[in-house]
């Protein structure tokens, strides 16, 4: 059984009158920017000169400053920018202000599991991750509930690493709903499979072939792309809410026969097997080097197939139809 942390095992006065740097202010440096804040947290964001995000940071209140300084003034620095970005960051900002008593944390495990990022051994390296995007830790904040997190030490030079992590964890709010405990090598692996296999490579896969498959056999794109990719969104809130048990008790005994009619043909022996490959290179560290490979050659074939994938049709058509719909906040990129 997993070990989980809840407020009343994390101490918050453990982050007093100490100075947190959040770096980057994307998904999740908003959130956890804005949550320690509320919190009565000393905080600042360091972004890079002519960020983007200066201005927003700013225009809720919180102080921003150049990476570096931010990296010099903390006892705390959360590393939140992109993993891509992550090693190069560290070299020019962060390390040279690492002292001994300071900690370093990070919302995923990448950089430390692969070796992109060695610290010294006198700092403390900590992980919270929280599991949700970050507008929605962020608006779970403000709702005074929480989101569901993971917490692990690489590194405990002081001796007090996981008493800071519980704590940290508890100012972005996720030891209101639970903060799990792990470590870099187990949320590295299993966010990297997640992702390809299921949340995003699985899912996107699945749709588009569902989409093909009907708009091929005649079907009018528009009707393929309810049944395929606006419906989903109705069973992942099932799923969500009380697991696929609660989903199949929902929805029509037909569609509950075709869930056990039709799922072990779609994914198959051959499905798991690609999937236990998937696996195996993401632990023996090849897909790491193929990604750090390409983001080094300036990413042509992330590039290529990125913009190929925005003209797919079920794009075109989802677009067309999200327009009609303007309760869904529909989004364009």
């Amino acid at each position: 059984m997993a070990t989980i942390y809840y407020d009343k095992d994390a101490d918050l006065s453990r982050l007093a009158g100490r100075k947190i740097a959040v770096l980057g202010y994307g998904s999740q440096g908003h959130a956890h920017s804005l949550n320690l804040r509320d919190n009565g947290m000393d905080v600042r964001v360091g972004l890079y000169e002519g960020s983007p995000s200066w201005a927003k940071a700013e225009a809720e209140g919180l102080r921003v400053v150049p990476t570096a300084q931010a990296c010099a003034e903390a006892d705390i620095i959360m590393l939140l920018a992109p993993d891509t970005a992550q090693p190069r960051i560290y070299k020019e900002s962060i390390e040279p202000h690492l002292t001994p008593g300071k900690t370093l944390m990070f919302g995923h495990g990448f950089n430390i599991r692969f070796g992109q990022i060695v610290p010294p051994d006198f700092v403390d390296v900590s992980m919270v991750a929280p599991k949700a995007p970050g507008h929605r830790v962020r608006e779970l904040f403000v709702e005074g509930v929480g989101t569901p997190g993971l917490v692990a030490v690489h590194q405990d030079a002081s001796g007090h690493a996981w008493a800071d992590a519980l704590a940290y964890a508890k100012g972005i709010g996720c030891t209101r709903a639970g903060a799990i405990v792990t470590t870099f090598k187990e949320e590295t692996e299993t966010d990297l499979f997640g992702e390809q296999a299921v949340l995003c490579g699985g899912v996107s896969a699945l749709v588009k072939a569902g989409f093909e498959t009907l708009v091929a056999a005649g079907y009018q794109p528009e009707v393929a792309y309810f049944e395929c990719m606006h419906e989903l969104k109705l069973i992942v809130d099932l799923m969500y809410q009380g697991g696929l048990n609660y989903m199949r008790y929902s929805v029509s005994d037909t569609a509950e026969h075709g869930d056990y009619h039709a799922g072990d043909r779609i994914i198959t022996e051959e499905t798991r097997a690609t999937m236990r490959k998937l696996l195996a290179d993401i632990q023996s560290g090849a897909y790491a080097e193929e990604w750090i490979e390409e983001n080094a050659k300036g990413r042509p074939n992330f590039n290529a197939r990125r913009a190929a994938e925005r003209q797919h049709p079920i794009e075109q058509i989802g677009r067309e139809l999200r327009r009609m719909m303007p309760w869904l906040n529909p989004k364009e990129v």
